[in-house]
């Protein structure tokens, strides 16, 4: 996955606003999202290579979702697929800071690595290439495949965008949101960031929806999360230059919510 957009307790109505693409290689086989057979209190999509995730959700509130981090330079193959760490937490028992300083212990057996994990009253981030376990604040937030709101030019854009839909209420910003992560255009060359890959492959890189005839984004995710433990999940899959190939969506409740009362008082809706 190659962008992710956070808004955390930033609308009124949804605590929880997540928008992402999942950009790889077509070749690599994939299950669209889904609970799990092996753990039923998952919801996402499945890497069927290695059997790790990009992104997903559980019934109790608990959220993970990785990118690789882009450095041209060549390395030795990492021993453990990134898509363990979205798994890894998803199935299991720890909550998101602990599970994370573990590993940050562990980081060098993984590609580089970006990974966000948490729940509705706290989201972190990790990297194998930054400072450590942090605390993401209330507020957008922007991940591509360097550290969390490094300013590229499509996270930049799209921060904006999801900025300006905060105030529109559930069909407005649901599709506002796939319009977004719809976005073809690639930025000017003065705006483009050196990763090591080449000025045409930078150029490629560059859009936030990115068709390309072996590599480009297969699934474009909306996730939105009420006060009331509603959680709406809805994935569109793409083939080879950008063919759409289905949509599946999702809705279900949370077993257990818990979201600060101040958060809750803030943003209750009149019925």
């Amino acid at each position: 996955m190659c962008i992710i957009l956070l808004a955390h307790k930033a609308h009124r109505d949804y605590p929880l606003i997540l928008a992402a693409n999942r950009d790889e290689a077509y070749a690599r086989p994939a299950a669209q999202a889904a609970f799990w057979d092996d753990h039923p209190n998952v919801y996402g999509g499945r890497d069927l290579d290695k059997g790790g995730s990009w992104l997903g959700f559980t019934r109790s509130g608990k959220v993970a979702a990785v990118t690789n981090f882009r450095n041209g330079k060549p390395g030795p193959a990492a021993p453990r697929s990134r898509g363990e760490l979205v798994s890894g937490f998803l199935s299991g028992s720890e909550g998101a800071e602990t599970y994370l300083e573990r590993v940050k212990s562990q980081g060098g057996q993984y590609g580089g690595f970006i990974l966000i994990a948490g729940d509705l009253e706290a989201l972190y981030w990790l990297s194998n290439n930054g400072p450590g376990v942090e605390k993401i604040a209330p507020g957008v937030h922007g991940l591509s495949n360097h550290l969390l709101n490094t300013p590229w030019p499509k996270i930049r854009r799209s921060r904006e965008a999801m900025e300006a839909l905060l105030g529109a209420g559930e069909a407005e910003l649901t599709a506002g949101l796939f319009e977004l992560l719809a976005d073809r255009n690639e930025a000017s060359d003065h705006e483009l960031p050196d990763t090591g890959v080449g000025l045409q492959r930078e150029r490629e890189l560059s859009a936030v929806f990115i068709r390309g005839e072996r590599y480009g984004t297969r699934a474009s995710t909306v996730i939105l999360v009420d006060h009331n433990g509603g959680v709406w999940f809805i994935e569109r899959s793409f083939g080879i230059g950008g063919k759409p190939l289905g949509e599946v969506s999702r809705q279900f409740r949370l077993d257990t919510l818990r979201v600060p009362d101040k958060i809750k008082i803030l943003s209750q809706r009149e019925h």
